[in-house]
């Protein structure tokens, strides 16, 4: 069986946090394929069936205000999504902390516009993943 994982972006910029195994997630993202992040992050199953119900409320509720959202709550926080409605989805600006809450050793970057439904689905599909 393959590990819940969700993936965002396009060729161009995306980010993908995936499950390697039951408390251990990779978080990778990438833009251009000229700068990249790849790391390792402790998170647990709630953490991340948490973070990924908080997204799905925002992208269900009819506002089409901003939002934002950090997988954990703590200072050990690895990854943080802000999203900003455009048209009828929401571009992305992605904050990657891999020492946690760190202003000095952290990525940021931008992802384009994604359809909100496609986000719907994709956030669904992961908390689904997780509540097996």
């Amino acid at each position: 069986m393959e590990e819940p994982r969700i993936r965002l972006g396009t060729d161009d910029a995306w980010l993908e946090l995936a499950r390697i195994h039951a408390d251990s997630w990779q978080i990778t993202a990438d833009w251009s394929s000229w700068l990249r992040a790849d790391f390792t992050a402790d998170l647990s199953a709630a953490e991340v069936v948490d973070f990924a119900a908080r997204m799905l409320s925002h992208l269900c509720a009819p506002s089409g205000r901003r939002l934002s959202a950090a997988v954990t709550p703590g200072r050990n926080n690895p990854l943080t999504l802000k999203a900003e409605p455009v048209g009828d989805g929401f571009a992305f600006f992605v904050r990657l902390t891999p020492n946690g809450d760190d202003d000095v050793c952290h990525l940021q970057m931008e992802i384009d516009p994604i359809a909100t439904w496609e986000l719907r689905k994709t956030f669904g599909a992961l908390h689904s993943a997780l509540m097996v």
